[in-house]
């Protein structure tokens, strides 16, 4: 999946990138090893989606503000907020493909050794905190 793909999944005006975990490390570089951990691992390159805050959400204030109502009563309006907040400090992003429940306990196992601050499994109704 591309960037601009990655960028374009979205539910009610809110990111909703089902069938991913979405992870925030504390810079750019630790996203990078985080990644080639997951590489390591056995992930697929495609799978595993680095970007920086600029690059993963350059509008995320304009998301903030047009979101839908219906948006605010899930659990989408405060990760978009949290991912607000790790963004204005410079967090470095991940956006891995995990659909089955194997993958998701690698991309926890990982996030949690490599001292992710914010890791989420997005399912098609429910969104997990993975640390």
């Amino acid at each position: 999946m591309t960037k601009a793909e990655l960028e374009g999944l979205s539910t009610l005006g809110a990111f909703n990138p089902v069938g991913h975990a979405v992870l925030a490390f504390r810079n750019d570089a630790a996203a990078a090893d985080a990644r080639q951990a997951l590489l390591d691992a056995g992930f697929a390159d495609e799978d595993v989606n680095v970007s920086t805050s600029a690059e993963l959400f350059p509008n995320l204030d304009d998301m903030m503000r047009t979101a839908s109502g219906a948006a605010g009563f899930g659990y989408e309006i405060i990760l978009m907020r949290r991912y607000m907040t790790l963004a204005s400090k410079g967090a470095g992003w991940l956006a891995v493909y995990a659909p089955e429940d194997e993958q998701t306990g690698q991309v926890q196992e990982i996030a949690k050794r490599l001292g992710a601050q914010s890791a989420v499994q997005y399912g098609r109704l429910v969104h997990e905190d993975l640390i």
